[in-house]
């Protein structure tokens, strides 16, 4: 960890990779008047919209939608089975499961044609209490157990004992953009009013606490991490009805769990404060969390070691080097697929647009691991053997 002074505030970062604008972002943070103690960056962060991706920014009474991003709870999820990778043949990978996965969950900005159960959806939540979620509740029955685009991903990973597992990476679909997009208009239009000393431009709108928007807000926030779980949750058992087709005799261990997109009340520091957590997981002493890599590297299941110094946080993935924009104009098509090809990953590169979530976009993750050793311990390593992108 590397320890530096910003307009007077402190700022602890686990890595030596920031990119320009990302240190311009970080910057930015630092002039917030309700900044609290000290700003965490984890070993993955790069450049977001307002904060950096892999930010930790905990404030005194504010909430500021841009901090938790527009991707509301989206985080991952992972399964252990009991089916040893040795025993999967290529030929019912290909045909059985990848295509049966592909046929049950809508991908990239398909949504189900069928309205499912309303059983999916959160429960014990006050929907009047809500402005967009109240609005969303009959389209998100068709956007519950759909994956998503971008870095979205399912994919089927081996442990070190061969062990297969499934692995989920998807938020809260159009529904948080939603919600996030709303409330950061709201949040800029409330500052021009009250002459906030929050420049406009830095994006970093708030919503002060014990007002009726910030309780909006929250209301939202909240069903929006619940409604992401909700997704992961549906896809994950339509993941595993095609493996139980597929596999006779197969098991499943309870499924791991964890955000990496929301906002939290927790103590720090002798305080209660609002944790903000944009593109990093929560790292509480104990804490089971899953730090994936890029496509076709390594992927983590870890256990937190509860390090105040990053507000219990860790990273939520290796973090990227290119942007989408300049990983389609720079990496090499063929390349990418030799060396996935190369470790007989099963994979659907097909074209240069698919460079920008190429491995080729993404830093190390076994540096990414190695640069926070104070922050998770590393309970087991996954290797890839097939994905599915959005």
């Amino acid at each position: 960890m590397e320890v530096k002074i910003i307009n007077n505030r402190p700022v602890k970062i686990w890595t030596n990779q920031v990119e320009e604008s990302a240190m311009r972002q970080i910057e930015n943070l630092t002039t917030l008047p309700f900044l609290y103690h000290h700003l965490a960056l984890m070993p993955d962060v790069h450049t977001g919209m307002g904060m950096p991706i892999g930010g930790v920014l905990a404030c005194v009474d504010a909430v500021i939608p841009n901090a938790v991003g527009v991707d509301i709870g989206c985080g991952m999820c992972a399964v252990k089975t009991n089916w040893k990778v040795a025993n999967l043949p290529s030929e019912v990978l290909r045909k059985n499961i990848m295509k049966g996965i592909r046929s049950r969950i809508p991908l990239g900005k398909n949504h189900h044609k069928q309205a499912q159960d309303e059983k999916y959806l959160p429960t014990n939540h006050d929907i009047e209490k809500t402005e967009i979620v109240k609005r969303r509740q009959k389209a998100i029955l068709h956007e519950v157990g759909t994956l998503g685009g971008g870095n979205h991903f399912i994919e089927l990973q081996k442990d070190e004992e061969d062990n297969l597992w499934i692995m989920i990476h998807s938020g809260s679909r159009n529904l948080g953009k939603l919600v996030g997009e709303y409330y950061d208009n709201y949040a800029a239009i409330l500052n021009k009013h009250y002459h906030s000393v929050v420049a406009p431009e830095l994006r970093l709108a708030f919503l002060k606490r014990d007002t009726k928007e910030f309780e909006m807000y929250w209301h939202e926030m909240k069903y929006c991490v619940d409604f992401a779980l909700c997704n992961r949750k549906l896809m994950m058992e339509r993941v595993q009805e095609v493996l139980s087709d597929a596999l006779p005799g197969i098991e499943f261990e309870p499924m791991i769990n964890i955000a990496h997109n929301y906002a939290a009340v927790e103590h720090h520091f002798g305080n209660d404060v609002i944790v903000h957590r944009k593109g990093a997981t929560l790292a509480e002493k104990g804490v089971i969390g899953i730090i994936p890599g890029s496509q076709g590297t390594a992927s983590y299941i870890v256990e937190g070691l509860g390090n105040p110094e990053s507000f219990c946080s860790c990273s939520h993935g290796a973090g990227r080097t290119l942007s989408r924009s300049e990983a389609i104009r720079t990496l090499d098509l063929q390349k990418e697929i030799a060396d996935l090809d190369a470790k007989g990953i099963v994979h659907a590169i097909r074209n240069q647009n698919d460079m920008q979530e190429a491995s080729g976009a993404y830093k190390d993750i076994d540096t990414v691991i190695a640069n926070q050793s104070d922050l998770v311990k590393v309970k087991t390593k996954l290797l890839p053997i097939a994905v599915i992108k959005g």
